[in-house]
């Protein structure tokens, strides 16, 4: 493996992990404080967090690891006869379909259904019980997804 993508995948395995982490505490511990609060309070506290959330620094460790992924799985492509091809390759594709596309596909529809509803209305207590359960159980997929791209980077590096 050549210097630069040494440290693209030096990069990527960073990045990977810092998403990893940050899905890990909403799965982990996050998701259930807020699921203890009386529904309006914890409706709200979501709706905020799915506001602030969308800033450079969250971006750049989500979307800037995506890149990375892109451009390492091209280069695995490229390269497929190289020792570290395959661990490129599945490791972008993991942090892809499993950050990105589960996020688009899944969290993202309904964090927008959760940003609709008004946090004291039966149907926002309605939502946020069935939202509670969905949005954490696909949140745990975004999680071990970069955990899995973090050791793939790791072991093609090695």
């Amino acid at each position: 493996m050549d210097g630069f993508i040494f440290m693209l995948t030096l990069a990527a395995a960073l990045g990977s992990g810092i998403v990893a982490g940050i899905f890990y505490g909403f799965s982990s511990f996050i998701m259930g404080a807020l699921g203890k609060l009386p529904a309006r309070e914890g409706i709200a506290a979501m709706q905020s967090i799915n506001i602030v959330v969308i800033n450079p620094v969250f971006f750049l460790a989500f979307f800037g690891t995506a890149a990375l992924a892109l451009m390492l799985g091209g280069y695995a492509v490229a390269n497929w006869g190289t020792a570290e091809a395959g661990l490129l390759f599945f490791g972008a594709l993991f942090y892809l379909a499993g950050c990105i596309g589960v996020t688009i596909a899944f969290n993202v529809p309904l964090n927008n259904r959760l940003a609709a509803v008004e946090p004291a209305s039966p149907e926002g207590v309605e939502l946020w019980q069935h939202y509670l359960v969905a949005w954490t159980r696909w949140n745990t997929v975004r999680t071990v997804a970069p955990s899995v791209s973090l050791v793939l980077f790791v072991l093609a590096m090695v």
